[in-house]
């Protein structure tokens, strides 16, 4: 099961629409995870009649509308592997111990607000992933998204990848 992860797209703030290559990853998807921070609910629409498969949350810049249509916390159990997504983690130092004692039931937990990507292991196994931004690269070199596949209860080839500059509007 071929997994898409975003996060913090704040559209039409950051960009004005979702990144070709980004988009051009959605048919390849299974499942897309957002965590949160959409801005428009164009977005949200635009990925649910896309996804086969959408688990979605809202962030801190998310609106009413938004917030009324996305939880603060989902969760997909997908080939015997347990997904959590939320938005805010909190501050970098102390994130491992943090999220596995607020989600020790999961395996990975997505989560994004920073724009910075993440990869790491709590000492409990908890695998968590923060995909950057697609479109406000923010402190970070480039504006980023990571795929990953899912099998047999394991998560494999979580990637990393960068988007190239947008061109000026």
């Amino acid at each position: 099961m071929r997994l898409l992860l975003m996060s913090d797209t704040h559209l039409p703030k950051r960009a004005k629409v979702l990144p070709d290559p980004l988009l051009a990853e959605i048919p390849h998807a299974d499942v897309v995870f957002h965590a949160g921070d959409w801005v428009d609910t164009e977005t949200l629409d635009l990925l649910e009649a896309r996804c086969r498969r959408l688990v979605g949350v809202y962030g801190n810049n998310d609106g009413p509308d938004l917030r009324a249509r996305l939880p603060e916390v989902a969760y997909a159990e997908l080939a015997g592997v347990r997904f959590g997504v939320i938005h805010e983690t909190g501050a970098a130092q102390g994130r491992e111990q943090r999220c596995a004692a607020r989600f020790p039931g999961l395996d990975v937990l997505v989560f994004g607000h920073s724009h910075i990507p993440w990869d790491t292991t709590a000492p409990t196994g908890l695998r968590l992933l923060n995909p950057g931004s697609p479109t406000d690269r923010r402190r970070q070199p480039h504006c980023t998204y990571m795929t990953a596949t899912v099998a047999d209860g394991l998560l494999t080839d979580v990637e990393l990848h960068r988007l190239p500059p947008r061109a000026p509007r």
